[in-house]
């Protein structure tokens, strides 16, 4: 089984772009920092990748800092560098995504807060 979760947040905005041909596909590759859990605080980086209307989805809705949460799996490859030298990718290819927070999680309204009256103006004194 190939499956992967990962919650965190866009490292940049996604990068979109479209293939060539009689029916071209939109993909979209960004990065997301996944913070690690115990001892060895930090993040990891994982480059993600879409394509589709998923990739397009992406385009359109998501930017850098927004919490997602993705479902995808692994896939390797390999190219060779501009150099000569052999580079190894891994990327999560994403099948499913949704966003990790709501936007008034982000930014919260505080005109929707009221407020209290003193002690003494409270009526069950």
């Amino acid at each position: 089984m190939n499956k992967v979760i990962i919650s965190g947040r866009w490292t940049a905005d996604p990068k979109t772009s479209s293939t060539a041909g009689n029916e071209p596909m939109t993909i979209a590759k960004g990065s997301i920092a996944v913070d690690r859990r115990g001892k060895d605080k930090g993040a990891d980086f994982i480059n993600v990748v879409a394509f589709g209307k998923i990739a397009e989805h992406i385009g359109k809705y998501y930017t850098k800092g927004m919490r997602t949460v993705i479902a995808g799996h692994i896939q390797t490859g390999n190219y060779t560098g501009k150099d000569g030298k052999k580079v190894y990718t891994t990327d999560v290819v994403i099948d499913e995504i949704e966003f990790g927070e709501s936007k008034k999680a982000e930014k919260p309204n505080l005109d929707e807060f009221t407020d209290v009256p003193d002690d003494d103006q409270l009526p069950f004194n």
